[in-house]
């Protein structure tokens, strides 16, 4: 039963919403090495995708934001200090949110990429979580990650540069050359948060979108020591934050719950974005009582 299955998810995936796949690896210490993977597909299987803007509430909770970052140096330590290239070393072949959250964050990026965009997907791996037909409909979808093999066998980057940005946060990009940068599940892992974002300003076209999304998952080894103290919704404060203290935004970070219903939908899902701009007019909010733990 289990071999008939997987041959109908191959040749039907409208059935199940994913393909059954085998990826040879082709360089590195794995070379050769066949791995099975299994890829979610667009398909109706009853989920529904709300999406909730929370931004002024959150805001409106918090006062204002102290003048000074507020973060200390104790709050990007992590348990784990040796080289994350030796802990991403391994191609990690399968999904880091549910399938509820991947299909939302698609649905996400459906209804909110304008065709002919050029995208960068940052800490990005095997999978960019990009509708079906992104490669065909936008202009160009680069990638940089932490692990080669991962980008190598991602189908929807035009091309790649692996980066450990923890180590070296400038991007390898020209100055506005993207309509679109995005950060999936990864932000927690940054230890020079405002650098990349800094970054991230710089490689964005006037107008162009910053999108981050983030659920309940992580490596506790490799995450920052605060996000480990902290609940989702103070993970989207702490990401806004780092917007308003990088700068270079047209208007304060929007925060939405996109968590998706129905199904096979047990993650959260949060994104939080904005749009660079030549000046940013941040909110007024002060969230040092909990940013400080």
């Amino acid at each position: 039963m289990g071999s008939f299955l997987s041959k109908l998810a191959q040749t039907d995936p409208a059935v199940f919403g994913s393909v059954d796949e085998v990826i040879t690896i082709t360089s590195g210490d794995y070379k050769g090495q066949q791995v099975p993977v299994r890829r979610f597909v667009e398909a109706d299987v009853g989920m529904k995708f709300p999406i909730v803007d929370l931004s002024d509430k959150l805001y409106n909770a918090n006062g204002p934001w102290p003048e000074e970052y507020p973060f200390p140096p104790a709050a990007f330590r992590r348990q784990d200090e040796t080289d994350d290239e030796d802990f991403y070393s391994m191609p990690r072949l399968g999904y880091h949110i549910d399938e509820g959250a991947v299909r939302s964050l698609t649905n996400y990026y459906k209804n909110n990429v304008a065709n002919g965009s050029s995208i960068l997907d940052i800490c990005s791996s095997w999978v960019s979580h990009y509708p079906t037909d992104f490669p065909k409909t936008m202009s160009r979808i680069s990638g940089t990650g932490m692990n080669a093999l991962e980008l190598g066998a991602n189908k929807q980057l035009s091309d790649f540069t692996p980066k450990n940005l923890n180590v070296d946060p400038k991007l390898p990009y020209e100055d506005e050359s993207f309509d679109v940068v995005t950060c999936v599940v990864s932000v927690d892992y940054l230890i020079h948060p405002l650098d990349v974002f800094r970054e991230v300003n710089r490689v964005l076209k006037p107008g162009g979108q910053f999108i981050l999304s983030q659920s309940n998952r992580c490596f506790p080894s490799k995450a920052i020591a605060m996000w480990l103290q902290q609940s989702d919704l103070q993970h989207c404060l702490v990401i806004a934050a780092y917007f308003h203290y990088s700068g270079g935004w047209a208007a304060p970070a929007r925060i939405y719950n996109a968590s998706p219903q129905g199904p096979r939908t047990d993650n959260p899902l949060f994104v939080v974005e904005a749009t660079k701009g030549k000046s940013s007019e941040p909110p007024k909010i002060d969230a040092s009582r909990w940013l400080k733990k």
